[in-house]
């Protein structure tokens, strides 16, 4: 009984310990996602600009 004891005392400081660590993760990679997600509508949008307006200011700075 006591090994058991010691077992789930063990893991639970582990639990503890690992769980704001995982929390942060989890929460790092949902905003890595969602700044993607915005990159690849906002290439969308630029490009679909670019095809109605021809060239965009931002073309043109590069251009010089």
């Amino acid at each position: 009984m006591n090994a058991l004891t010691d077992t789930l005392t063990v893991l639970g400081i582990l639990l503890v310990l690992a769980l704001p660590a995982l929390v942060g993760y989890a929460h790092e990679w949902r905003i890595d996602r969602q700044l993607r997600a915005a990159a690849v509508r906002r290439s969308g949008q630029a490009s679909a600009e670019r095809d109605l307006r021809g060239l965009t200011t931002n073309d043109v700075a590069r251009a010089a």
